[in-house]
Order: structure tokens, then C-alpha cells, then sequence
């Protein structure tokens, strides 16, 4: 079976249905060129850290994406896959309720990119909760 990747998220039946808000396949649409984001942390402009909590890191590493996303002169919608690292298991819930507010606002459609989630021992520094990073499909 060969699947029409037309659009640029998929979610073939010929597996099971995603364990949670992301697309099993994402495609980079012609005339798009991909862009890495490097992985971000819940730091501020002026560098200090948005807060202690993971959820506030969370809210502010999505703020941080969609502010460089801008700077490209596009928004999430372009986000073809984001992977996630969270500093140990009980990072979890605050990230979850974090990122379940997010792609709310920014794919209220239901249709994600693809996402992939590791849980760590640590980050580059111990105050840090989580770090996300992403590939965005930006039009030439």
C-alpha cells in the first residue's frame, strides 16, 4: 500500500493509532526547505530560567520555538517534528499539561507534527526540566 503523502502529516492504519498528540509520518511539502531548531530550555530573553517548575519551562520552551519560528516568518504550523527530552518521570504530568495547553492554541484541528518524547536522567544543567527541539518546513 503506498500512502498519498500529499499532506504533510500521516497517520497510516496500517498500524496502531498514535499513543498521543503527534502524526506517525511528516512529510516536507515541495517548495519547503527544512530548518533545525537547536533544543531549547524555559530560558527568557535576558537568560534566566522562566521558572523552577516544568510546566513553566515547557510553556516558556514553546514560546521560545514559536519566537524563532517568527523570525523565519512562519508559525507551528510548520513544525514537521519536535523531540522532547524531560529529566526524569515525574517531569511528566507538568510537561503533558504544558504541552496539551499549546497545541490547543496552535493545532486546534487535531493534526500534530511528529513528536517524540525521552525521558533522561538530566539536562545540561540540574535546574533544568525539559529541552525540546524541532524541524520546521519552511517555504522558499
Amino acid at each position: 500500500m503506498d500512502l498519498d503523502l500529499k499532506e504533510p502529516f500521516a497517520t497510516p492504519t496500517v498500524i496502531g493509532a498514535p499513543v498521543g498528540k503527534y502524526s506517525h509520518l511528516a512529510a516536507t511539502p515541495p517548495g519547503h526547505r527544512l530548518v533545525q531548531i537547536a533544543g531549547q530550555v524555559g530560558t527568557l530573553p535576558d537568560g534566566s530560567l522562566a521558572g523552577p517548575d516544568v510546566t513553566t519551562q515547557t510553556r516558556q520552551i514553546f514560546a521560545n520555538i514559536e519566537a524563532l519560528l517568527g523570525t523565519l516568518g512562519v508559525g507551528p504550523r510548520e513544525l514537521v517534528k519536535l523531540t522532547t527530552f524531560v529529566s526524569g518521570r515525574s517531569c511528566l504530568p507538568g510537561f503533558l499539561t504544558a504541552r496539551d495547553e499549546v497545541y490547543d492554541r496552535w493545532y486546534p484541528d487535531g493534526v500534530y507534527p511528529a513528536h517524540s518524547l525521552a525521558v533522561v536522567e538530566g539536562l545540561a544543567l540540574p535546574e533544568l526540566a525539559v529541552e525540546i527541539e524541532g524541524i520546521a518546513a519552511v517555504p522558499e
